[in-house]
């Protein structure tokens, strides 16, 4: 039973958007790749779980917090018995481990040690299920999934799943029977209760509003060579259709994601899509999806 869909994070998105209206430097694209890279391993991971066969509860993307620290997991898994803490990566190419630090082959660069970060994750795990007084056996494993990756110098006891030893993995997963009752649903319940939204040690490139790209880009190929046809947007680099509604209510979320503390009004909607849009489409569009506020210095909507 999945109790948590995987989303896109905050950062990811913003970080998407932003690399799509301005230039990143060269270390905020490389963390922006690295973001997306990884969201689509998890995304490939829960594809897998959709083969699970007995009782068991799936959260993905949790944000906890014990004694001031933080930590997150990618999916934990509740089965009868055990607890179920997995990290996973999306890493391609071959890396090798030396003095338990994690090396690129090719370049020679320094990682991470995904390891070192999953003990840590599963020892805060650990603390929390103690002070919520629900002591479950943990076993963590770290799931590299893409098939291209190859790791030399691990050692064999360490909680590494291999490319190629996952279909495995999922088997021995799936073997053990598993019936939950109301434990693990409190246990589920109390965990989603301490989930936290915001990540408060997120750090973002700085913006401005002036120094963005303005206008509507394809949902699909992310060209801003957009044509208006009546109530249709038509991509000119690659022919995909949208609503206009649709492409004005996605532009206006990515605006109030961009802009939390800048008020949602049909000007400044207006401003942001630059495209020959009637002002009064705009504003019904707002009206529809948002709630409209009136004050003394205008119309804005939440």
């Amino acid at each position: 039973m999945l109790l948590k869909e995987r989303t896109e994070s905050e950062e990811l998105l913003i970080l998407r958007y932003l690399h799509r209206r301005m230039e990143l430097s060269k270390n905020e694209k490389r963390h922006y790749f690295n973001l997306e890279k990884g969201f689509e391993g998890e995304k490939k991971f829960d594809s897998l779980l959709d083969d699970l066969q007995e009782e068991r509860y799936i959260i993905n993307d949790l944000l906890l917090e014990v004694h001031n620290s933080y930590f997150q997991i990618d999916t934990l898994i509740i089965s009868q018995s055990t607890i179920y803490l997995i990290d996973i990566k999306n890493y391609e190419g071959d890396f090798y481990l030396n003095s338990d630090k994690l090396y690129s082959v090719i370049s020679d660069n320094e990682y991470k040690n995904p390891i070192d970060q999953l003990r840590r994750c599963t020892t805060l795990l650990r603390q929390l299920l103690q002070t919520i007084d629900q002591p479950f056996p943990i076993e963590s494993y770290l799931i590299f999934i893409n098939p291209e990756f190859t790791l030399y110098q691990a050692q064999v006891d360490s909680p590494i799943i291999f490319p190629t030893q996952i279909t495995r993995f999922l088997k021995e997963l799936n073997h053990p029977r598993s019936r939950l009752n109301e434990k693990h649903k409190k246990l589920a319940e109390t965990l989603l209760s301490l989930h936290h939204n915001k990540n408060p040690f997120l750090t973002l490139p700085k913006f401005q509003f002036e120094q963005l790209q303005k206008g509507i880009y394809c949902s699909y190929c992310h060209s801003f060579l957009i044509s208006l046809y009546h109530r249709h947007l038509e991509c000119k680099n690659c022919g995909q259709k949208e609503k206009l509604e649709s492409a004005i209510l996605r532009q206006t979320h990515e605006y109030i994601l961009l802009f939390p503390d800048k008020k949602l009004t049909t000007h400044n909607i207006y401003d942001w899509c630059k495209a020959d849009i009637n002002k009064r489409t705009i504003r019904r569009v707002l009206a529809k999806y948002f709630t409209r506020h009136r004050k003394t210095n205008g119309v804005y909507y939440k």
